[in-house]
């Protein structure tokens, strides 16, 4: 059992594993519209992004340029990406989450479906994360992924 924060004078407890294993998201938001992808791994690397990459090539089409906003983590600089040519990389400056749209996101995801349960195995964890990402309605990805420094187009 862990404390968490509550109203003065009370001392909510919750359920905190100790254990740990990952399941990673290679996520993507259309900040405007909704519209997202993801991709559930095991672990990261640069073959698990060129997949992530693929889809949302081929999930946009072709004639659809997309701005994918990244961090400057190894996977996503590495010599081995292959970029799609419908697919532009924009890579924030080093320590600036804030800039990042579904950084947002993942925050959301911990706080609302993921933090404070017990998975009984691997299994269990990684169906958690997929039906928490299928929870989300395009109108809660507009809500969460929209940041000022965006242009509104509606």
């Amino acid at each position: 059992m862990t404390r968490r924060w509550g109203l003065t004078g009370s001392r909510p407890r919750a359920v905190q594993q100790t254990e740990y294993e990952w399941v990673y998201v290679f996520g993507a938001v259309n900040p405007q519209t909704g519209d997202s992808s993801a991709l559930l791994a095991p672990l990261v690397n640069t073959d698990y992004m060129n997949h992530h990459l693929r889809f949302i090539s081929e999930h946009v089409g072709p004639t659809v340029q997309v701005i994918l906003v990244l961090d400057r983590a190894g996977w996503h600089l590495a010599k081995a990406l292959r970029v799609p040519e419908n697919i532009t990389l924009l890579h924030r400056p080093s320590y600036s989450p804030e800039l990042n749209p579904v950084e947002r996101l993942w925050a959301y995801l911990r706080s609302h479906y993921l933090s404070n349960r017990v998975y009984h195995d691997y299994d269990d964890l990684f169906q958690a994360c997929g039906q928490a990402w299928n929870r989300l309605t395009p109108e809660q990805l507009r809500s969460i992924c929209r940041l000022q420094w965006m242009p509104r187009t509606n």
